[in-house]
Formats: structure tokens, C-alpha cells, sequence
């Protein structure tokens, strides 16, 4: 048996009056993921319990199959991880984005989605100025960083500390959304040291020869320290492998013990490399029992409250994913596919939102329960409801 689960970051929307009340969803042309809804099982899903805050790693840590109130410990971890990066004991990753910040305002929580090459610099710049002994900042992808402190620097341990996502207050004024908690001193005066250097006229001479950006500030967010945690493996007793842009995707993967498959070109942004992630994904089909695919674009879309390019988006993950692959699967014999999105990011709030998000699933064993499309609306279905997330991936690898 193989299994396949596609994984559409923050697909899930509201009503748009542009779209004359419709979502993205609705809109969007997508006759290859309504084939698995009118071919399967349709219903909704709680990827985010009730303590926890609406975000990518809580969601997709239900979505594999864990409890994420058991096993999550903070963003950072996950990130380092991708990246190779072991934090000792004492060590407490952050995610640290560059950002622009305007009279006080957060305009932009990805600096205009920054290049990765010049992002490079500028955060080699940064650990010049800014880093020390027990404080390292570590080059991610675009404008997805980190930054490595000892709790002797910090003065603090992660479960103390509360850090507002940049992406969550788009538009909104920094300086009520700043760290809170025992070490946010430090952190809040790290955070204004970078405004000054990145003023730096050494570094913005290197810009001159790049483009004009506008990565003014650092970001702190999503402490914490590696978690202990089941390899899936041992866990579902199937192999694995993940297919993601960003780190974090790639960092939970590792910690699982799946393969993590870089997919050249692919930049978790509206240009990534659809053709090449279904391209992988099927060669690792070949070896692999389990595939997990995510693709950030539909997430970017919302945060920057762009609906054509989420319904783009939409209609690219089906087309030139989800086709191949199901078509693949198809001729395989017995499969088992999922699809759905992680948690809603309406283009509306150009946040995350912690509704109960729709699915779809189709293949040997599971009969059709009378679904048409895949969208919210499935939501509404009668057919299943997960109210614990994590209990999905049972559910699919064990009907």
C-alpha cells in the first residue's frame, strides 16, 4: 500500500465579496482534488487544540499523526533541526525574520520576500555586529532565520517568554506586540540594536549591488528546545519522507525520522518549483510507503491578502501536483491519498485562524460518502469530524 497526503498551507478561507462571497476554494478550478472528494471520504479536522496558538507547526504536527499538546515545544527547534544546526542543552532557538517595520508599523513580515542570497548576507552582517559568545544568527531561506541564545545570555528559558508571529500583526503598530516575559528585555533591546545595523552603511553598500530591499528590523519569535519525540516509523510501522520549501516542514520531518527531499527551485513562495515537487514526490513513492507534499503558496497568498494569486495557487497544487501524483497511484493498485489544508489564513485577517479546516480522502478501503467538491464546506459534512487532529493520520493509514 502506498499513501500519499498533500498538504495546501492555509488554503482554507472565508467569504470574499470579491468573489461575490465565495472562497478561493470555491473559485478555483481544482477537478483533480474534487475527483478525491467525489471519489472518497470528505469531513473536517481540528488541526489546533484550544490551548494552543494558530500556526504551521502545531497544524502540520496533528496532520503527521502528533498530539502537538504532548510533543510541541516552540517553532525554533524544528528549524534548527533542518538545518543541521544542534542546540545543546542550554540553547534556545528562535525564529528570527527580517522584516520591515514603518513609523512603527509592521508593513511587511518578510522584508518583500527578501532573496534568499542577499538575505545571506545581510544576516552574516547581523551576527558580525550582533553576535557573541552564547548568540549566533544562522542563514534560513528568504526571510526565515534564526538566531541560537544560551539561557545564561538570555537570562531566561523559552517557557517564559510569549513572541507575537510577524505575521500575525501585519499592519498593526510593533510596539504592543513586542516580547513579553522574563528575558523579553533582552530580546526587545536585540531587536532594536538590529534597526541601527541595518542602517549600517557597510551593508548597505553591498545592497547597491543586489536590489533595494527593505529589511529593516528583526523579528523574534517561536523559541524553544528540541522536543523528544516517536519516530514515525515506530509509530505507524510505515516509511517516510517530506516534501516542503520551508524549514520548519523539514525540521518536524527529521525529528520524525523521515526522509526529507530538497526539491531544487522550490522556494515556498508563488514561483516554487510545483512541476519538480510532483517530480520527487513520485520517485519517492517508488521506495517510500508514506509521501507528505506541503506547499506554502496558498499561506503567502492569505498573509499578503492577495486572492488572485491563492486561487493561483489552488489551481497550480492541483494541476501540477495533484494529478501526477493520483494518476501515478492510480496505476500502482492499492493507494490511499489525502488531501487538505493545515489551518484557514483568510485574506480578509492575513492571519491564521484556528477554524476547523476540510479534508478529503480517497482509495482502497474507503468508500465514497457523497461529496462533489472539496471546500469548506465539507465542514459542514455529516460523513467525519475529527475534533483531535492528530487522530486523522490513524484514521488514514489504519481504516
Amino acid at each position: 500500500m502506498k499513501y500519499a497526503v498533500i498538504v495546501g498551507d492555509g488554503m482554507s478561507d472565508y467569504g470574499v465579496e470579491e468573489l461575490g462571497g465565495k472562497t478561493p476554494l470555491q473559485v478555483a478550478k481544482k477537478p483533480n482534488i474534487d475527483r478525491i472528494a467525489c471519489e472518497g471520504l470528505c469531513g473536517s479536522v481540528k488541526t489546533i487544540p484550544n490551548s494552543l496558538e494558530p500556526g504551521s507547526d502545531i497544524a502540520n504536527m496533528s496532520i503527521l499523526g502528533y498530539d502537538p499538546r504532548k510533543y510541541y515545544t516552540g517553532r525554533g527547534p524544528f528549524e534548527a533541526l533542518s538545518k543541521n544546526i544542534e542546540l545543546k542543552k542550554d540553547e534556545i532557538a528562535f525564529r528570527c525574520n527580517l522584516t520591515t517595520v514603518d513609523n512603527g508599523i509592521m508593513s511587511d513580515y518578510s522584508a518583500g520576500h527578501i532573496k534568499t542570497e542577499e538575505a545571506k548576507i545581510i544576516i552574516e552582517y547581523l551576527n558580525e555586529k550582533l553576535g557573541r559568545k552564547g548568540l549566533r544568527f544562522c542563514a534560513g531561506v528568504s526571510y526565515r532565520h534564526l538566531l541560537i541564545i544560551s539561557k545564561d545570555v538570555l537570562g531566561s528559558d523559552a517557557k517564559h517568554l510569549k513572541c507575537v508571529p510577524p505575521h500575525d500583526i501585519s499592519g498593526k503598530p510593533i510596539e504592543p506586540n513586542l516580547p513579553l516575559g522574563k528575558g523579553s528585555g533582552f530580546l526587545k533591546k536585540l531587536m532594536r540594536e538590529s534597526v541601527d545595523v541595518l542602517k549600517d552603511s557597510d551593508i548597505n553598500s553591498v545592497r547597491v549591488d543586489l536590489r533595494e530591499n527593505p529589511a529593516n528590523m528583526i523579528w523574534l519569535w517561536g523559541a524553544g528546545k528540541l522536543p523528544r519525540i516517536p519516530l514515525f516509523k515506530e509509530k505507524f510501522a510505515l516509511s517516510g519522507a517530506i516534501i516542503s520549501a520551508v524549514d520548519l516542514l523539514k525540521g518536524i520531518g527529521k525529528a520524525l525520522g523521515m526522509d526529507v527531499i530538497n526539491v531544487p527551485g522550490a522556494t515556498g513562495y508563488y514561483d516554487t518549483n510545483y512541476e519538480g515537487k510532483a517530480s520527487y514526490a513520485i520517485k519517492a513513492l517508488s521506495e517510500k510507503d508514506l509521501l507528505f507534499i506541503h506547499i506554502e503558496a496558498p499561506d503567502e497568498a492569505g498573509h499578503n491578502g492577495d486572492v488572485r494569486e491563492k486561487i493561483k495557487a489552488i489551481e497550480n497544487i492541483d494541476k501540477k501536483i495533484v494529478k501526477p501524483v493520483y494518476d501515478y497511484l492510480v496505476k500502482q493498485g492499492d493507494f490511499r491519498m489525502l488531501f487538505l489544508c493545515d489551518h484557514a489564513t483568510p485574506v480578509s485577517l492575513k492571519t491564521h485562524t484556528r477554524d476547523l479546516v476540510p479534508f478529503c480522502m480517497c482509495g482502497s478501503g474507503i468508500d465514497a460518502c457523497g461529496c462533489k467538491k472539496y471546500e469548506e464546506k465539507c465542514c459542514e459534512s455529516p460523513c467525519r469530524k475529527f475534533e483531535a487532529g492528530h487522530k486523522l493520520m490513524e484514521y488514514f493509514v489504519e481504516i
